[in-house]
């Protein structure tokens, strides 16, 4: 049996669709079925791992070095009160600064694990401590979600030029005026108005942090 034959026995075994497999994973239902039908020969490890977590078992048993599907996770899947962790990989696609912009690098440099609950697009590291009042801090990574437009106050990307800075954003469109308000207060909002909007966009906005437990 190969990696895709196991991939489906143990997803049947599951009762779980091939659409709820590639929810788990971060992938579309079509590219789960190209794994079963062995359409994709080999894995990368962090696929494999990422798809062993989500049916409850390990890497071995999907690689078809043992035939023991279950491991601790897996135990747990029987009791009701008990979820395993499933995550699912975020593009990480650099810095971003919580103070004066900085360079924006919008290449992928790497790939964050993050709770299927998360919603998100890329992700970005937080750095300098103008939004420590919406408890991001120096070194956090910021998920956030595509999109051109926030709402009045909400937390987003914001690309000026060719720098990128993340800030509580306030668009009054009869004024033509762009207010980029910092969540401390030793820094003083930035405003663009007329002509100066037309060098900045809205990247995406912020819908979950993660920091390191200090």
């Amino acid at each position: 049996m190969n990696v895709g034959e196991r991939i489906k026995l143990r997803r049947e075994q599951l009762n779980m669709s091939a659409e709820e497999l590639g929810r788990k994973i971060g992938k579309a239902k079509t590219t789960v079925y190209r794994y079963e039908l062995g359409q994709i020969e080999k894995l990368p490890t962090s696929v494999l791992e990422d798809v062993a977590a989500a049916l409850f078992t390990t890497p071995s048993y999907l690689m078809g070095w043992t035939d023991e599907p279950s491991d601790s996770s897996s135990d747990a899947f029987r009791f009701e009160n008990i979820h395993p962790i499933v995550t699912k990989r975020i593009p990480m696609l650099g810095e971003i600064a919580c103070g004066n912009p900085i360079f924006a690098n919008e290449d992928r440099e790497s790939y964050v694990k993050a709770g299927t609950n998360i919603n998100a697009d890329f992700c970005l590291t937080a750095r300098g401590d103008s939004m420590t009042g919406a408890r991001i801090f120096d070194g956090d990574i910021v998920f956030c979600r595509s999109q051109s437009e926030v709402e009045n106050g909400e937390i987003a990307v914001v690309i000026i030029g060719d720098e990128a800075t993340l800030k509580r954003v306030y668009f009054y469109p009869e004024k033509k005026k762009l207010v980029l308000q910092a969540e401390n207060p030793k820094y003083e909002p930035f405003v663009y108005v007329g002509d100066e909007l037309s060098e900045i966009r809205i990247m995406g906005k912020a819908i979950a942090f993660q920091s390191d437990i200090k």
